[in-house]
């Protein structure tokens, strides 16, 4: 995504890449370790102020427009992932009894997330331990969720 991105935001261990239109934010990736790429828009160096303000501040509280993404479900998800206060977890089993789902539905769902460390997909964790993150199970991603759980 780096080469398609309208800011790159660096961070320990690993870089935030961010996409938008205009007016609204259409996506936040997770890059491999990397400088940082100056915005090409205002709305791109609005966000990358906030990702470094976040970095700087675990309490700091977004406020992005982000574009309307996701099916009904996942929308559902997300906003029982965004109550989660920072220093706490949920299981993917508690978000589905909540939810009257199954914890592999919220997993897919936390996985399909377009806007990570927005919407704090990596406080879903597995009953037994960390679990996967972003569709990932091993490697460099869990690495990063590690250090976003203990940010």
């Amino acid at each position: 995504m780096t080469e398609d991105c309208q800011a790159v935001v660096a961070a320990p261990g690993f870089a935030l890449g961010v996409r938008c239109t205009g007016s609204h934010i259409t996506e936040i990736r997770f890059l491999p370790p990397q400088p940082e790429m100056p915005a090409t828009t205002p709305l791109a160096a609005e966000a990358a102020s906030q990702l470094r303000a976040w970095l700087a501040d675990p309490d700091f509280a977004f406020d992005l427009p982000l574009a309307a993404a996701g099916t009904a479900f996942q929308n559902r998800v997300w906003g029982q992932v965004l109550a989660i206060p920072r220093g706490a977890t949920r299981s993917y089993g508690e978000l589905a009894r909540a939810l009257d789902s199954a914890p592999r539905a919220v997993g897919q769902a936390c996985g399909a997330n377009p806007y990570p460390v927005v919407v704090p997909c990596h406080r879903v964790v597995a009953a037994g331990g960390t679990g996967g993150f972003a569709h990932s199970r091993e490697g460099p991603l869990l690495d990063i969720k590690h250090w976003l759980l203990a940010h």
